[in-house]
């Protein structure tokens, strides 16, 4: 049977993005697969104006800047995009792989890298917030602008709360973080930097109600106080994300937590399949982005010698105009 490309890459977000190009360095016919309809996974669909600190060379780079560039780096070496179809099914077969999408297409492979990320996610509830998504309430913020002017509630103690609060400070007319505990998850850091702005931060509350058509105001039950009323045209409920593989589940991986368990070739226990990036995992695993494109080089180094024995394991350097 011949293959319709050597690797398919599940994941289209920034591991998945510097996959392909570094199989297109390995001189491997590539092509990613993802439900969403942009390539950028996570990045391009919830954050792409949030600045990201943990990409080595880029002291801050915003998200849709790291995905464009991510993109047409791999670009070089020309990449099949199949986005906005979900990878449903996996078979082995004598020569390689084949993969069944949602739309009822199959592609043939030598090896298949999973990428996916958290997977497919989908937003806590904001329990006062029911029926107002859409209208004033929002889970991301993927176009800042929109909110020039506006006052700004941000539900959450997590790090995308004040990310989020760094980001619209300077556009907004207000920004204020409610928190149902004390504490936060988000960093001590930013935490800081939030704190220094000026940001109004009330802890020990929850939001009790939504008003307004459009959206004007918003009710907070602080611990031991009386019901305050805050100014909002939007309401941001980063609560946090659940996440699910979906049918990558069902495809005989092992498993721990949602995540796929890979050795040090990124190889998980099937044949030919890897994994790298938040969607693998092993003892002592950091999920950063850094560590997601160290694992895609690792994974599509030992994939070239899998899919060719005669190969090297180690290129040589991309940076040697050889």
């Amino acid at each position: 049977m011949e293959r319709d490309v050597d690797l398919l890459v599940v994941g289209a977000g920034p591991t998945g993005l510097f996959a392909a190009y570094y199989a297109g360095f390995r001189e491997l016919k590539v092509a990613l697969v993802d439900a969403l309809p942009e390539p950028g996974g996570q990045v391009t669909a919830m954050y792409p104006e949030k600045m990201i600190f943990d990409v080595a060379g880029f002291p801050a780079i915003r998200g849709r800047d790291l995905v464009n560039g991510l993109v047409e780096q791999a670009g070089q070496f020309k990449p099949t995009y199949l986005l906005g179809r979900q990878a449903r099914t996996l078979e082995s077969t004598e020569d390689g792989l084949v993969v069944g999408l949602a739309d009822g297409s199959t592609i043939s492979t030598g090896a298949v890298l999973i990428t996916a990320g958290m997977g497919e996610f989908n937003p806590r509830p904001l329990p006062a917030g029911d029926g107002w998504l859409g209208r004033g309430m929002v889970h991301f913020v993927p176009v800042l602008a929109e909110h020039t002017g506006q006052h700004v509630v941000i539900v959450g103690g997590g790090d995308s709360a004040f990310d989020w609060a760094l980001a619209l400070h300077p556009i907004a007319a207000s920004v204020t973080i409610v928190h149902r505990r004390a504490n936060f998850r988000a960093h001590a850091a930013t935490v800081r930097q939030v704190r220094e702005l000026g940001v109004e931060i009330i802890t020990d509350a929850e939001v009790l109600e939504l008003r307004g058509e459009p959206l004007s105001e918003v009710d907070i039950k602080v611990k031991g106080e009386d019901v305050k009323t805050l100014p909002a045209q939007t309401v941001v409920a980063a609560l946090g994300f659940t996440a699910d593989l979906g049918p990558i589940e069902s495809w005989g991986l092992e498993l721990d937590h949602r995540a796929v368990l890979v050795d040090t070739t990124m190889k998980t226990k099937l044949d030919r399949v890897y994994a790298a990036g938040d969607v693998a995992h092993y003892p002592g695993k950091v999920k950063l982005i850094a560590t997601g494109f160290g694992e895609a080089a690792t994974a599509v180094n030992n994939i070239a010698v899998a899919l060719n024995p005669s190969a090297h394991l180690f290129p040589g350097h991309s940076s040697d105009g050889t």
